[in-house]
């Protein structure tokens, strides 16, 4: 679908004018959405638009350019990139941009760009010329990657208290989650982050002092978005190993508790296993309260054992949960 928005010299806004029709209208600058076009649509980049076959190619390639910005003659290209909300994946928005049109090209809906083609027929900004309207798009696209930043933010801080007492593999599962997240983050914000430095610092758009501080603005969002998403990928990475520190204590306690058991029970299976022996001949064997006096010499074995391990502070599990008891009681 291809759409057009033309501002006239007189300040009006006329709507899906033709592009035949473009030239003849007294008009200050136009703006076309190539939305989802057709193969017949993308032609007119080339056969109308005389665009440049690379810059054409970029447009039209399936797989996603990096956000950049490169110089042409008479006009600039720009690769953008706005975010899914719901799964982070980037949606590229093309743009030809020039004194006197702007061209967008993309093959997904882009919301943000509706949002701004709806204040198109109010009295903003935007209606001042196309580089006003390049800045309410790319403002308009980073200010939508603040809600999905905070998202991390939260869902860290949720995992950090873990309220819904979770265990900690489905912890640290959803703690390498947001690892993801935020790496499909980085790959949109820096190429952006450095886009809109080239911008701001580029000679071949001197014209564009006026709006320096506006671009400069949005430069200035991408270094705190950039600074924010460092922060929480350290702030992950100390709670990743603070879970594993704690599950290895929790395993290590573990196998301490089962190793002390089976110590235990070793001079307790010996015995037992001598007097399991088929012989006729062995020592106390038909006494009459050897049976007994096995039993009470295992339990006492035990019971000995049992309170060296635990003066040497070797059952864990046990002094764990003393401790939690005084911490409680206190």
């Amino acid at each position: 679908m291809i759409r057009t928005c033309v501002i006239t010299k007189d300040n009006e806004t006329l709507y899906n004018v033709e592009l035949n029709e473009l030239n003849e209208i007294e008009a200050a600058w136009y703006w076309v959405d190539f939305a989802n076009p057709t193969e017949e649509e993308s032609l007119l980049l080339s056969n109308f638009f005389q665009f440049h076959p690379l810059a054409i190619e970029d447009s039209r390639d399936d797989f996603k350019q990096r956000p950049k910005i490169d110089f042409y003659e008479d006009y600039e290209f720009l690769v953008l990139h706005a975010l899914n909300k719901e799964n982070l994946k980037a949606i590229e928005l093309n743009m030809f941009i020039s004194k006197k049109f702007i061209v967008t090209y993309h093959k997904e809906e882009v919301l943000e760009l509706e949002i701004v083609w709806d204040l198109m027929n109010k009295k903003s900004s935007i209606r001042k010329g196309p580089f006003f309207l390049m800045h309410g798009l790319i403002d308009k696209l980073v200010d939508e990657y603040f809600p999905l930043v905070y998202r991390i933010e939260e869902e860290l801080n949720w995992i950090e208290d873990n309220t819904k007492n979770e265990t900690i593999a489905e912890l640290i599962e959803r703690l390498f989650d947001l690892r993801a997240e935020m790496s499909a983050l980085r790959k949109t914000i820096l190429p952006m982050r450095d886009m809109l430095y080239r911008m701001n610092y580029s000679d071949r758009l001197s014209y564009l002092m006026e709006q320096h501080l506006y671009f400069n603005d949005i430069h200035d969002h991408l270094l705190k978005l950039v600074e924010m998403l460092e922060s929480y990928r350290d702030f992950s990475s100390d709670i990743r190993d603070s879970y594993l520190s704690v599950n290895s204590n929790s395993l290590n306690t573990t196998m301490m508790t089962l190793t002390v058991i089976t110590t235990i029970f070793m001079p307790l299976t010996f015995i037992a296993g001598i007097y399991g022996m088929n012989f006729d001949y062995m020592p106390e064997l038909h006494w009459h309260y050897g049976y007994f006096a096995v039993i009470g010499i295992m339990a006492l074995i035990s019971v000995l054992m049992c309170g060296f391990f635990i003066k040497k502070g070797w059952l864990p599990m046990l002094k764990i949960r003393r401790s939690y008891k005084r911490r409680r009681n206190g």
